[in-house]
């Protein structure tokens, strides 16, 4: 399952008060299989990760392609070396001995995932990316694409480089079925806080 059907986006206040648009996509085991390998498998180089919660930002960087990524019992592992990630992405059932109790499948799995655009003061998109969010209303991981506004190493660009946007453009016409919209190259700079 590659592609899902294009809804409309849906605006949400974050907690900082800014708006974030929302692009709502399915939530099961195979689409994000499919997705996250894609990610990590061919687009490794240019994309930042990690879970992003009040008071704390993981923004990981891979240095490698992953040498391995695999799905056992609803969790997406993948693997770089000695580090690794589980995501639980499907249903987590556990083992005959040790079943997984059904109040914490619900709560560990993937419920909600949607790429995005964060929405600067003036309502043009400042950052591009993807979260997913558990049954608990968690994040569970939020990724960042390439953004026209920062360099490969993370510095305020001086120009926008619009060509920082294919990475999302690509994923929203495979993923959503949904084309560029214009909105993209509204904006003006980008700035943290």
């Amino acid at each position: 399952m590659d592609t899902a059907t294009a809804s409309e986006p849906v605006m949400e206040s974050s907690p900082t008060g800014r708006q974030v648009e929302l692009f709502p996509m399915p939530a099961e085991e195979a689409f994000l299989d499919g997705l996250l390998r894609d990610l990590f498998e061919n687009h490794w180089a240019e994309i930042t990760f990690g879970p992003m919660i009040q008071g704390a930002a993981y923004e990981i960087r891979c240095s490698a392609k992953p040498h391995k990524i695999g799905l056992l019992d609803g969790y997406l592992t993948i693997f770089f070396g000695p580090s690794h990630f589980h995501l639980c992405i499907g249903e987590n059932v556990g083992s005959p001995a040790s079943p997984t109790p059904p109040a914490l499948r619900e709560h560990r799995r993937t419920r909600k995932a949607h790429f995005f655009r964060n929405l600067g003061d003036d309502g043009a998109p400042v950052s591009w990316g993807l979260r997913l969010i558990n049954g608990a209303g968690e994040e569970q991981m939020t990724v960042f694409f390439p953004n026209p506004f920062l360099t490969d190493d993370d510095q305020i660009a001086a120009q926008p480089d619009w060509s920082r946007l294919a990475l999302w453009e690509s994923l929203c016409r495979r993923y959503l079925n949904r084309e560029p919209d214009g909105k993209d190259r509204q904006g003006k700079g980008f700035r943290c806080g």
